[in-house]
């Protein structure tokens, strides 16, 4: 195939613009002080701050926590298929393999979750606040990529990307009995990200075997979570053709650059 390429090189092109557009919002921000500082209050002799005692250690080391953002900011956050370009079009539903490959079975009880994770695209279980998200088609073959953002408790999110980071050696290599495509050999590899967000995490998964006709078949599955505050980016991308890394890594980075940016607006506005 010869458009992932394109693909990857419009993601970094959005990457930048993004970037770039960030850098003149602060500019403008700050066009009507620049150059000016404000001073700190100076306390006279008596008043409240003079007499007041230091903060303690701890009231400095635990800042107030941001307002959590709402669905319609979760909506602005997300990638687009205009992020990726050609392509990439609005999903025309639910890819044919999903079913067929996805829905698979092993005797390990830690692999067989992974595969639950792939199908159900739910790492975190239920959030525990608004969602937002979308699914996108390779309009060339039979590739999907599936972006969602949730509220979900920092902690649960961590505990969840420290079990994805034991896969790769604990489910590196299994078979999969699939519900429509027969057994599987299932191959489970780290796939490094960028330092997006406060925790981040990414497997790419390889599913081979044979159709009924005896034709040799290949599914890889990129997943990849983010966490950013309360909140955490989860997503998919695979297909039977070319699954580029790349692809994941850039529109990981550029999702979580987005939904940080839509935090930083949204705490201004309150």
């Amino acid at each position: 195939m010869t458009h992932a390429p394109a693909a990857a090189r419009a993601l970094l092109a959005s990457a930048l613009s993004v970037t770039a557009l960030l850098a003149t919002a602060a500019c403008s921000a700050g066009g009507r002080d620049a150059g000016r500082s404000v001073p700190a209050p100076v306390p006279t002799p008596g008043s409240a701050s003079a007499s007041a005692p230091p903060a303690s250690p701890a009231a400095e080391q635990t800042p107030p926590a941001p307002p959590a953002l709402s669905e319609e900011q979760l909506r602005a956050a997300l990638i687009t298929d205009m992020d990726l370009g050609e392509p990439w079009v609005p999903t025309r539903g639910a890819a044919t393999w999903r079913d067929g490959m996805l829905k698979a079975n092993t005797q390990d009880t830690e692999c067989r979750r992974l595969l639950d994770v792939l199908y159900t695209e739910e790492p975190f279980g239920a959030p525990a606040g608004p969602r937002a998200s979308v699914s996108l088609d390779d309009a060339s073959d039979d590739s999907q990529l599936r972006y969602q953002i949730a509220a979900h408790r920092p902690a649960d999110v961590d505990r969840v990307l420290d079990w994805l980071g034991t896969l790769p050696e604990r489910c590196g290599r299994f078979t999969a009995t699939t519900a429509r495509s027969g057994a599987q050999d299932v191959v489970v590899e780290e796939l490094p990200l960028p330092e997006a967000g406060d925790a981040r995490r990414a497997l790419r998964v390889t599913m081979t075997g044979e159709t009924a006709e005896g034709e040799p078949t290949r599914l890889t599955v990129d997943v990849a979570a983010v966490r950013i505050g309360r909140d955490a980016i989860v997503l998919t991308n695979g297909g039977f053709g070319e699954v580029l890394s790349e692809v994941t890594q850039a529109v990981a980075d550029l999702g979580a650059e987005r939904l940080a940016e839509v935090g930083r607006q949204g705490r201004v506005q309150v």
